[in-house]
């Protein structure tokens, strides 16, 4: 699974990072997929895509 943040949408709210800590992080006000995540095993990426009010997080299976 390939996840990608759109850092032009991404409006830096952190809910993301409030949903999944192991997988992103906030750079620079902005979020960002950490290093080396392709798939997480601490929570559910379909509901932190659909969670960004701005939908700038993409899942590709």
């Amino acid at each position: 699974m390939k996840i990608t943040v759109d850092r032009e949408k991404c409006i830096g709210c952190s809910t993301c990072v409030n949903l999944c800590g192991d997988c992103f992080e906030l750079i620079d006000g902005k979020s960002r997929v950490k290093d080396n995540v392709d798939k997480c095993e601490s929570c559910d990426l379909d509901e932190v895509a659909t969670a960004c009010p701005v939908g700038a997080i993409t899942l590709e299976k």
